[in-house]
């Protein structure tokens, strides 16, 4: 069981900022000695093709474009440190292949997010949690009010808390899951966390129906108590009422109202349009759109910091992220490793897709084209991403013990 442990203690340290780092280094190491040990089924090893392939549409967009990037050290940096992201996934494809604990290791993991779940109870009761006070305008949880992340990383990981639920408690556990999940996602305030906590529900909801009028009769259902939740949530917040507020300012249609509605993000999307116009083919360079920034920007924008001479961190919508950073090479890259993922899961077979629901419905939910992200080839969030793809890797290619 120590594979699945030190894949779980990624979870267990990712609220510590990068401590997770540890894990996922010393998984790392592992994945390369299990890979040197069993080098001669590798080719023919489904779960690591897959992984491979994945990780070659991942990393060569990143490389591609490091040679022209417009600052080049962090951009090739980059490029180094992401090779990490591979053995880690190898080790979860080469180890967890008994498809019998597969839903002992969804259940840890949805155990594990259940305790933050109750941890952000406890602070929307009192104000306080296992991090400390809530200091920040929204309900920051185990994260801590420096690191205000808890609602994407809920609304993602939600799947393996309803798939663990529905598997033990039907759809009585689906339905408590929901509202359990519901209102720390609500007040941890991130609109992106809302949108993919919305598509996840609904997709369990279609997959416990499967058809259009019982889904429709469930999704009114879910929404009823959503719309509660928001009502009691703008009621008894504060800072969620603001955020209602700011978000609601979008209905007067002014370019400045969006603006400000998007929190600044059409001001940052519109510079990384005017990147991708420079450089179209391989982008600026892999990491590089907070030192291209001022360069594309609008005089006067807020976001240039000019003791730094840098702009924003990077785009907040994946697709921008990728044309800007690495260009149309490196968007042609993810859309090989998006269909070669679902063409994966296409040819899978029902007990293979029942493993592997947990993450890839996180997957989907988190690049949702149609929202706004962080960043995938940031050190935390490309982390998250690629535990998610480990773990999708393995379970499509899981085996049971007597086949």
């Amino acid at each position: 069981m120590w594979p699945a442990l030190l894949l779980l203690s990624v979870l267990v340290l990712l609220p510590l900022g990068r401590s997770a780092e540890v894990s996922l280094a010393i998984g790392a190491i592992a994945g390369l000695v299990l890979a040197w040990r069993a080098r001669a089924q590798l080719r023919a090893d489904a779960g690591v093709r897959l992984a491979a392939t994945l990780f070659a549409c991942y990393w060569l967009a990143a490389l591609l474009s490091a040679p022209a990037a417009v600052a080049a050290e962090k951009s090739w940096s980059t490029v180094g440190v992401l090779l990490r992201f591979f053995p880690f996934a190898l080790l979860a494809t080469l180890t967890l292949r008994d498809a019998a604990r597969w839903p002992r290791f969804i259940a840890g993991a949805a155990a594990l997010i259940v305790l933050w779940l109750l941890d952000a109870w406890v602070q929307i009761l009192t104000g306080y949690s296992l991090a400390g006070p809530m200091q920040a305008e929204r309900l920051s949880g185990i994260f801590g009010a420096e690191n205000l992340k808890l609602g994407p990383v809920l609304a993602v990981l939600s799947p393996f808390v309803f798939a663990a639920a529905r598997t033990r408690w039907g759809w009585c556990g689906l339905a408590l899951a929901f509202v359990f999940q519901l209102m720390p996602i609500l007040l941890a305030g991130s609109r992106a966390a809302w949108l993919m906590y919305a598509l996840v529900a609904l997709a369990f909801v279609w997959r416990e129906t499967r058809a259009p009028l019982r889904f429709l009769a469930w999704a009114a259902a879910a929404s009823c108590i959503a719309v509660l939740a928001v009502v009691a949530a703008w009621h008894g917040s504060a800072a969620f009422d603001a955020r209602v507020d700011r978000s609601l300012l979008a209905l007067q249609g002014s370019e400045s109202a969006l603006d400000t509605a998007a929190a600044g993000r059409l001001r940052i999307w519109g510079t990384a349009a005017r990147m991708i116009q420079a450089h179209p083919l391989v982008g600026v360079g892999v990491r590089d759109f907070r030192y291209a920034y001022p360069h594309y920007a609008h005089a006067g924008d807020t976001f240039v910091d000019a003791k730094t001479d840098e702009g924003a961190a990077h785009a907040h919508q994946i697709v921008l992220e990728i044309l800007s950073e690495t260009g149309a090479v490196g968007l042609a890259l993810w859309f090989v490793g998006a269909w070669v993922a679902v063409r994966a899961w296409r040819r899978a077979d029902t007990a293979a897709r029942e493993r592997a629901l947990a993450p890839a419905l996180a997957l989907a939910a988190m690049t949702f084209p149609l929202n706004t992200h962080l960043a995938f080839y940031s050190a935390w969030w490309g982390l998250l991403f690629w535990w998610l793809l480990a773990l999708y890797c393995a379970a499509l290619h899981a085996e049971h013990a007597d086949a």
